[in-house]
C-alpha cells in the first residue's frame, strides 16, 4: 500500500537508502512494510531501528551496490529482497516509505524519485544541500501529492515534546533568551575520508552535519526565526567547510538566542537552554537524551507550574529514530500530516544557509532574504568562503 493512510494494526511498506561509502558510492536501500530505517555513523543502526518496531513495520528489501555487503545486511536483518540500485527497487517494490540514508549529495535526487514513484522519503540530514533543491523538492512535492519527510528524531523525545506544548498553551509564558550549543570533537583523522568536509558532497561543516539537530530542536520550540548574525571560521581541522560556526539569532517572538556549532570542543556536549518568563528548561546531553538529562526551574511564585513538567505516562525512551518512525507511522495511520513536514525542514535549512550568508558577507541576513538567484540559495558556501581549499580533487 501507498496511499498515505492505513490502519494502525497494519504493518507499513518502506524503503531505507542508507550509505556512508564515498560519494561516488550508489545508494543502499531497505524496504519495508511501514518501515523505518534509523541513520547514524554506522548505517547497521538504522535497520535496528526498523526492528525495533516489530508488527509495525517490516523491512523488505535493501538495495546496496556491494554485493557482500548487500547480503550481510540481508541476513543479519532477514531482509527478502536485494537491488543494487534505488530506481530498480523503486520500481520492484509496493512500499509506504522509504528511507533515505546516503551521503548528503544524493539526499535530493532520490527524494524526488521516490515522490514520483508514488512513495513517501524519509530523508535524513539535511534534506538537501542547498535552499534551490528544497525548492524543487517542494515543487515535485506538489506536482506528486506525495510528501517528503526530514529525520529530525530529537524533535521526538517525550521531554521535548512537552515544552512545546507548554509554550503553545501559554503555561511558560513568552520565550526571552535561548542557548544552543553543539560542541563535539573530531580529530583530523575524521576529515581523512575523501569525500568529509566538502561543500559540494556535505554542503557544510559542524554547522550542517552535527548542529543542524539541536538547533532544528531550538527552532521547533520557538517558532520562525527572523535575523540571524553569525561567524564562521576553519580554525584548526583539515577540512574545506567551517569547524566553528556561533550565531546570534532573533526570532519572531522578539526572543534571541545563540547557537554555537563545533568540533573542536575535547569536553563534548549537546546542550540547550531556554528562559521563559515563567521558568528555565536545559537539556544537556550528547548524542541523545532521557527525561535525567533535562532540568526545569520554575520562576519565583511560579513554583506550581512544575507539575506540568512531570512526565505523563512514567515512560524514559531515549530520543532517537524509533520515537520519530512511530509518530510518523501513527499519522499515517490516523491521516494526520507527519512530520518533519517539508516547510518546517527548509525553515531550519534556511538558518544554515543564513549562518553562512551573514558569516561570509559580514552582515545580519534576515528570514526570506535568500531567494531566487542568490548565491546561498544554490549551496550553503555561496561562492563565498574566505579560505582556501585544503582537501585536494575528488577522487
Amino acid at each position: 500500500m501507498n496511499d498515505h493512510h492505513r490502519r494502525p494494526e497494519e504493518e507499513a511498506d518502506v524503503g531505507t537508502q542508507c550509505s556512508d561509502r564515498s560519494h561516488h558510492a550508489h545508494p543502499v536501500t531497505a524496504p519495508a512494510r511501514r518501515h523505518h530505517r534509523r541513520r547514524g555513523h554506522r548505517p547497521r543502526a538504522r535497520p535496528e531501528a526498523l526492528a525495533d518496531l516489530p508488527g509495525r513495520v517490516r523491512l523488505t528489501a535493501i538495495a546496496e551496490p556491494d554485493p557482500a555487503r548487500a547480503a550481510a545486511l540481508a541476513r543479519r536483518f532477514r531482509v527478502p529482497h536485494v537491488y543494487g540500485d534505488a530506481d530498480t527497487l523503486l520500481a520492484n517494490e509496493h512500499l509506504d516509505l522509504v528511507h533515505i540514508c546516503t551521503p548528503p549529495q544524493t539526499h535530493a535526487p532520490l527524494a524526488a524519485a521516490a515522490m514520483r514513484a508514488g512513495v513517501i522519503p524519509l530523508v535524513e540530514k539535511p534534506t538537501a544541500l542547498s535552499l534551490g533543491e528544497m525548492d524543487h523538492l517542494a515543487a515535485v512535492q506538489a506536482e506528486t501529492g506525495t510528501p517528503v519527510l526530514t529525520v529530525f528524531q530529537h524533535r521526538y523525545g517525550p521531554a521535548a515534546v512537552r515544552p512545546r506544548r507548554l509554550v503553545a498553551d501559554g503555561t511558560l509564558g513568552r520565550p526571552l533568551t535561548a542557548t544552543c550549543e553543539t560542541l563535539w570533537y573530531r580529530i583530523d583523522d575524521y576529515f581523512a575520508v575523501p569525500w568529509r568536509g566538502r561543500w559540494e558532497v556535505e554542503s557544510g561543516g559542524p554547522t550542517m552535519g552535527h548542529g543542524i539537530h539541536q538547533f532544528d530542536l531550538l527552532l521547533s520550540v520557538l517558532g520562525p526565526w527572523a535575523e540571524v548574525s553569525a561567524f564562521a571560521g576553519r580554525l584548526a581541522r583539515p577540512t574545506d567547510t567551517e569547524d566553528v560556526s556561533m550565531a546570534l539569532a532573533r526570532f519572531g517572538s522578539g526572543a534571541m538566542a545563540t547557537v554555537v556549532n563545533s568540533v573542536l570542543a575535547p569536553r563534548e556536549s549537546s546542550r540547550l537552554r531556554f528562559d521563559f518568563e515563567h521558568a528555565t528548561v536545559e537539556l544537556e546531553h550528547l548524542y541523545g537524551y532521557r527525561e535525567k538529562h533535562w532540568r526545569f526551574t520554575p520562576a519565583p511564585g511560579h513554583e506550581h507550574i512544575a507539575d506540568l513538567w512531570r512526565p505523563d505516562d512514567g515512560t524514559d525512551a531515549e530520543s532517537g529514530h524509533r520515537l520519530q518512525i512511530e509518530a510518523v507511522l501513527d499519522a499515517l495511520a490516523s491521516g494526520a500530516e507527519p512530520g518533519v513536514p517539508l516547510d518546517e525542514a527548509r525553515c531550519t535549512l534556511e538558518f544554515a544557509a543564513a549562518t553562512y550568508a551573514s558569516a561570509f558577507r559580514g552582515r545580519p541576513v534576515v528570514a526570506g532574504e535568500l531567494t531566487g538567484d542568490d548565491p546561498f540559495t544554490r549551496g550553503m558556501d555561496g561562492g563565498a568562503v574566505p579560505w582556501a581549499p585544503v582537501k585536494g580533487a575528488a577522487a
